[in-house]
């Protein structure tokens, strides 16, 4: 199957993915033998309603225009029933499905906190063993809790609108710890440049000097204008990327919990019961955890 997908089967790095999800037998071994890769991770994330998606689709079509591959991992809500992705049709990017350099796949977030999928980061180091030139996560948009999307990224597209308003506020602290790039979407609307002008400067403090600001680009998504701009800001980022302290973090994370994970493999809970059970009216529940 690894020659199937550095051979570019589509087929194979579906299947390959499912593994993964859902753990089958001999992933953890494929995982071990893929090797470093340096392709790039675009990640765009907003609250609700920003034109994610729509946004997405354009910069597809604008990578697409020059000769780019491109894999796209849609992370969305969960369902409370299955754990399956609720906007898994993803109708905004069905223009896409047929095209040979585009792969798009849904993901659910089956529950994770940070907006993710609990197996984000395996399934990314798959997607650049594929072959691909980017790779685009759009994530579910839960504010704040988000920073995971800052580790996986190289450069993360933070998208707003108009009508944020006093959300600037609000949201400042996780913005201007993930924000590589800020995207004013549905730039058309009214109220869009005193939005952007207050936006540049409650950022303008953090800034000592024009090289290191971050650009703020206004877009309107639908009719694909300012993605170009986008694009080509992008690539200024990751020509200008540096060491990422929060990569490092959601690495640290990842390994900590498979980690923990291995070790507790041995660790039955039926086991555990039978040994309280013996413990009899003297069991102390933190010197059991001790010995054990």
């Amino acid at each position: 199957m690894k020659n199937d997908i550095s051979a570019g089967s589509i087929n194979a790095l579906a299947r390959c993915i499912s593994l993964v999800e859902n753990e089958v037998n001999g992933y953890e071994e494929l995982l071990a033998s893929l090797p470093t890769s340096v392709t790039p991770v675009i990640g765009i994330t907003g609250p609700p309603g920003a034109g994610k998606s729509t946004l997405t689709d354009a910069l597809i079509g604008s990578l697409v225009e020059q000769n780019k591959k491109i894999a796209v991992l849609c992370v969305d809500p969960s369902s409370p029933f299955n754990l399956g992705a609720l906007l898994g049709d993803r109708i905004r990017m069905s223009q896409w499905y047929d095209n040979p350099n585009v792969f798009i796949r849904s993901l659910a977030t089956r529950g994770s906190l940070g907006g993710l999928h609990p197996k984000i980061i395996e399934i990314t180091d798959i997607l650049k063993f594929a072959g691909f030139d980017y790779i685009i996560v759009e994530t579910v948009g839960v504010g704040q809790s988000e920073i995971e999307i800052a580790g996986l990224a190289d450069v993360t597209v933070v998208m707003m609108v108009p009508e944020g308003g006093d959300e600037i506020q609000t949201m400042k602290a996780g913005l201007m710890e993930i924000a590589d790039i800020f995207v004013v979407n549905k730039a058309d609307r009214a109220g869009a440049d005193t939005f952007v002008k207050n936006l540049r400067m409650m950022l303008a403090p953090a800034f000592t000097n024009h090289a290191n600001e971050i650009p703020i680009l206004k877009t309107v998504a639908s009719k694909k204008e300012g993605i170009r701009e986008l694009s080509v800001a992008i690539d200024y980022v990751l020509a200008l990327q540096q060491h990422n302290d929060k990569k490092e973090w959601l690495l640290t994370e990842k390994a900590w919990h498979l980690i923990q994970q291995k070790r507790m493999t041995d660790v039955s809970r039926d086991v555990l019961k039978e040994k309280i059970r013996k413990e009899g009216k003297e069991f102390n529940l933190y010197n059991f955890v001790r010995k054990y």
